[in-house]
């Protein structure tokens, strides 16, 4: 898939400062990650299960 085909979000904790921030895509059998500073550079791509174990390592809850 085409990533400029994918409506992008940036998380709300996200500052207007221009830092360190992800835009993520979902889809309904995959999530799309990039850096919000770089949207024609790499996109990484998993699956929805292995989105739901980073986001549950991230958040502490692993």
């Amino acid at each position: 898939m085409n990533s400029e085909n994918l409506t992008w979000f940036k998380s709300s904790y996200s500052g207007g400062e221009g830092g360190e921030c992800l835009e993520v895509a979902p889809t309904p059998h995959t999530i799309h990650i990039r850096d919000s500073k770089n949207p024609e550079g790499a996109v990484l791509t998993l699956s929805p299960a292995a989105w739901a174990g980073f986001l549950a390592h991230a958040v502490g809850t692993v």
